[in-house]
């Protein structure tokens, strides 16, 4: 595991020069969803709209801190979308279909950005803005803000999962956590101390985070060969690495330490499994340690068994093969049909500053996109995993970058769910059947 000492903080230049913290102040900006178009049309300033991901307040706060420090250019009014992501893909597809004005930013889900871009849903990046947000951002979230080759949204804060363990279950395994390890390790000492391992095994996206962290690890990828056409887009699913792939999830699906609900399980169930007297091993995103400390305050959790945590980078699939843990987060696009586009793009970098990052990854526990939040002495106290989670980022791959990302892992769900019934020789043959007759539009999901 990386050491937890860093050199001095440094500060990223022009990013956020101004910005002041107002606390409480972000009420003044919060506005409900529905919000209007921008008001600058009776001369006043203007008002830029946010369409945010649910959180803790966190963006709402930057949103507070950001209109002061624009000093009357502008303010920032923030509109909360539906939970789910695919709601809000949804909603935000329907308005920018219909040349909605009213949406200056927008919070997005990685695997979405593609499609708006392809779209024409999104404001291009001025050349300077670009490289003033690329700095210091780590690879993965540079990777997951691009189509084409071509920067078109700005990171924000990226997300990835770790391999969870308990001390005390790896050490009476005889496991060496300072080292890399396999699944197949995973499992092994998982049935030798008979504890539980935490996939995301739900018919949900977690399920193709999971397929795609594998198929990545084991050097290949969901589409072997992309396209902007979707008759000519080739999957890789029945690859090597993909037959690898389906092999480990039927083999960690059929180890009888998942537990009896496998099937539903998502990220909130497994660290509900991992908590429990039963836990061992878990990969999962940074959440788990807030909400374990957050129920040792409640008092539903012994303080010794948070003390029992411990965090490195997802197992490997191949011992000689780096893994490849899967990516996640929000980048920031700014709206194609804004009345405002370069105030809009000036917010973005005042949201995504240094400083903003570091709070919210301390206040609402996302981590961070601009590696040199990891140093920060505030962020280490607050995540003590963030040496690796930052390791993890850097290794970290995104999921199919393609305009037909929602009919991709859709089948993906479809035929590999249940993750226990994966047959490694048929089942990525009958995925790519599905989504390649999906993409021609002979079938529908």
């Amino acid at each position: 595991m990386p050491s937890t000492e860093f050199p001095p903080r440094r500060a990223r230049t022009g990013r956020s020069r101004g910005l002041r913290a107002l606390g409480a102040g972000a009420a003044a900006v919060v506005l409900a969803s529905g919000l209007a178009a921008c008001g600058s049309d009776d001369g006043g300033v203007p008002v830029l709209n946010w369409y945010i991901n649910p959180d803790s307040g966190g963006q709402a706060e930057i949103a507070s801190r950001c209109t002061d420090a624009a000093e009357g250019r502008y303010t920032i009014s923030t509109s909360v979308l539906p939970r789910e992501a695919s709601a809000q893909r949804e909603q935000l597809v329907r308005r920018l279909a219909a040349n909605d004005a009213s949406i200056d930013i927008m919070s997005l889900d990685p695997p979405f950005i593609p499609e708006f871009a392809q779209a024409g849903f999104l404001a291009p990046v001025p050349d300077d803005v670009a490289q003033r947000v690329t700095e210091d951002v780590v690879d993965s979230a540079i990777a997951g803000s691009t189509w084409d080759d071509e920067l078109v949204t700005v990171p924000f804060w990226a997300n990835t999962q770790l391999l969870w363990y308990r001390t005390s279950v790896a050490e009476a395994a005889g496991l060496d956590m300072s080292q890399p390890v396999t699944w197949d390790q995973i499992v092994q000492a998982a049935q030798d101390q008979d504890v539980l391992i935490g996939v995301q095994g739900i018919r949900a996206e977690a399920l193709t985070v999971w397929f795609n962290a594998l198929i990545e690890s084991a050097g290949g990828s969901i589409i072997a060969e992309n396209s902007t056409d979707p008759e000519e887009i080739q999957l890789g699913l029945t690859s090597e690495a993909g037959v690898r792939a389906a092999e480990v999830m039927r083999d960690i699906s059929n180890s009888g330490q998942v537990g009896p609900a496998l099937s539903t399980a998502n990220e909130d169930s497994t660290a509900t499994g991992f908590e429990s007297d039963q836990g061992g091993f878990m990969v999962n995103y940074p959440f788990v340690y807030p909400r374990g400390l957050a129920a040792v305050e409640a008092g539903t959790l012994d303080q010794a068994t948070v003390d029992d945590y411990a965090a490195t980078v997802y197992p490997r699939v191949d011992a000689d093969t780096e893994a490849a843990p899967p990516y996640g987060g929000i980048n920031l696009g700014v709206g194609a049909f804004s009345e405002h586009p370069e105030l809009a793009y000036e917010a973005t970098e005042c949201i995504t500053s240094t400083e903003n990052q570091a709070y919210y990854f301390t206040s609402n526990g996302n981590p961070a996109s601009d590696s040199t939040v990891y140093e920060d002495p505030e962020v280490l106290e607050a995540f003590p995993q963030a040496p690796v989670i930052l390791e993890s980022l850097e290794l970290a791959a995104p999921r199919p970058q393609t305009p037909y990302y929602s009919e991709v892992s859709g089948g993906l769900q479809r035929e590999y769910h249940p993750t226990a019934s994966i047959d490694p020789e048929q089942t990525p043959q009958d995925a790519t059947e599905l989504i390649e007759a999906v993409l021609r539009k002979e079938q529908l999901l």
